[in-house]
């Protein structure tokens, strides 16, 4: 869409925001016509959710301006953002499991209205955007896509000129990401401009009209989607060629390096979600990639899989045959088994200790005299500096300082970090979850090149992940879980992304002619 100045509906000018010596935005100009689709662009840290705080209220610019309609503005609080006609769907959803769709959207609107009216106008909104939601229904029954859908509501009840996304298809079936690319279309041409967030290049050249890429928290280009490529967008962002993944041929074993038999668990919580009758196997020399949308009992398969809860019974998990399932994480860890959670913060990390330090809380497991190495570490802290050193330079991981906290890496120098503490261990079997959430096409790439190699390497690899391009480009084998219930093992080459999004949103296959591996 070319732009026009009298077209523009927001334009930031030099804005700048810095957090101590961080700079996150620097001198940042951006403009966003009426009715435009336009995405914003960038590796982790380049600034991007900084600027879209900055456009909602949540912070507020050390300099720079913003106007809307050729107004400036200031914008203090979402509330004022609201007022002036901007609205924004989080990546995370701010919903109230325990309360009803109606009742979510009542207590986000500033002002009061009686419930019934709210209810009649999520029911005439859902009609008319096709954004099918029961008003009446607890958020907790609702399915991932269907929460989204309650969030866009909720904006378009308070009549949006600029509504902003973050990330919105990471957690989406390739089904219900069509429908909302219809639903965004479909706002636009009715003049609502959508600035949209995504690391996923081939979403913004389908969807977008202008991209905005960000480096270093700065805005370095602003490029027509519709006359550009990935390639040129990713080179553009990370500032050199994308290398593509390197996958060697190899000679899969038959030898089955770790399988689960008949798994049950109860949900341990109102919100959780129940396993059940969770069987798989993945041999050494490949990669079985579980895919499913969040919230259907990937975290409680994880918990299972590592040893932070064990199973019922002790032959329902094997490593080689032997049985494991009554064994620990760090047990599991001796005998060559290596995990990385979805949280890389809090869980595979401590954000405020040192990376040697959070090296040490993985790495002490090795020594059968924990008193002594703990007394040895204290003595001689260089021997985890050492190895995190090690670690750092073995998987480029870019620190601003020698060793510095964990929650002083970007999230994916992190991810890197992370999964380089846990190749260093030499696992016969490794078992990632999420292993390229939120992370830039650089580190992911990265990443996911780590994984082949481990696996070509001789190793086994279960990846669990929502993300169907990840899933498809690293794997031998795929199931998916829905509801806490895992499907079939399929070899990657019997089986369509679309089967797989029918298996995640809990449907039948279109092609009923695919043959599980038995």
């Amino acid at each position: 869409m070319a732009k026009k100045e009298l077209d523009i509906l927001l334009k930031a000018t030099k804005i700048c925001k810095s957090f101590g010596n961080f700079v996150a935005n620097q001198n940042i100009d951006i403009s966003i016509a009426k009715g435009q689709i336009h995405a914003l662009l960038g590796e982790n840290g380049a600034g991007k959710s900084t600027l879209v705080k900055i456009f909602y209220g949540v912070l507020q610019p050390d300099s720079g301006s913003i106007e809307i309609n050729n107004q400036k503005i200031s914008i203090t609080s979402p509330n004022i953002a609201r007022k002036n006609g901007i609205g924004m769907v989080f990546q995370h959803f701010s919903l109230f499991p325990a309360l009803t769709v109606a009742e979510n959207i009542l207590i986000a609107l500033d002002n009061k209205i009686k419930f019934k009216k709210v209810v009649d106008e999520i029911s005439k909104l859902s009609k008319e955007w096709k954004l099918f939601v029961d008003p009446l229904k607890l958020v907790s029954e609702l399915s991932v896509g269907e929460k989204q859908r309650v969030e866009i509501i909720r904006c378009l009840m308070q009549n949006p000129s600029l509504l902003i996304m973050d990330e919105p298809t990471s957690v989406l079936t390739p089904q219900e990401i069509k429908n909302l690319f219809k639903i965004l279309k479909k706002l636009a041409s009715s003049g609502c401009s959508i600035l949209y967030i995504s690391h996923k290049l081939e979403e913004i050249i389908e969807l977008a009209d202008e991209v905005t890429i960000l480096k270093s928290g700065k805005s370095i280009a602003s490029i027509d989607a519709k006359k550009t490529t990935t390639n040129f967008l990713a080179e553009t962002m990370v500032g050199k060629k994308i290398t593509e993944l390197k996958k060697a041929i190899r000679s899969k074993s038959k030898k089955i390096a770790f399988e689960v038999k008949n798994l049950d668990k109860l949900k341990d919580h109102e919100f959780g979600i129940s396993l059940r009758n969770i069987n798989l196997q993945v041999n050494y020399g490949e990669i079985l990639g579980v895919a499913g949308i969040a919230g259907n009992g990937q975290v409680e398969l994880m918990e299972i899989l590592s040893g932070e809860i064990n199973s019922k019974d002790n032959d329902q998990i094997l490593l080689e045959k032997i049985p494991i399932g009554k064994t620990n994480i760090n047990e599991r860890r001796k005998l060559g088994i290596e995990t990385i959670p979805e949280e890389r913060t809090f869980h595979a990390t401590v954000p405020n200790l040192t990376l040697s330090e959070n090296t040490f809380l993985t790495y002490f497991f090795k020594y059968s005299n924990t008193k002594s190495w703990i007394t040895n570490l204290l003595n001689n802290p260089q021997n985890s500096l050492d190895e995190s050193k090690k670690i750092v330079k073995n998987n480029d991981v870019r620190c601003p300082e020698t060793n510095p906290l964990a929650s002083q890496l970007s999230g994916g120098n992190l991810q890197k970090f992370i999964l380089g503490r846990s190749l260093a261990n030499n696992p016969k079997v490794a078992i990632f979850s999420q292993p390229t959430w939120g992370v830039d096409i650089g580190a992911a790439t990265a990443i996911r090149q780590k994984l082949l190699d481990l696996s070509q390497s001789g190793k086994a690899v279960i990846l669990i992940s929502q993300d169907l391009e990840e899933i498809f480009e690293l794997s031998d084998k795929i199931c998916v879980i829905n509801e806490g219930v895992l499907s079939e093992i399929f070899d990657v080459r019997d089986i369509t992304a679309t089967d797989v999004g029918l298996l995640m949103g809990g449907k039948n296959r279109k092609n009923q002619k695919m043959d599980p591996i038995k």
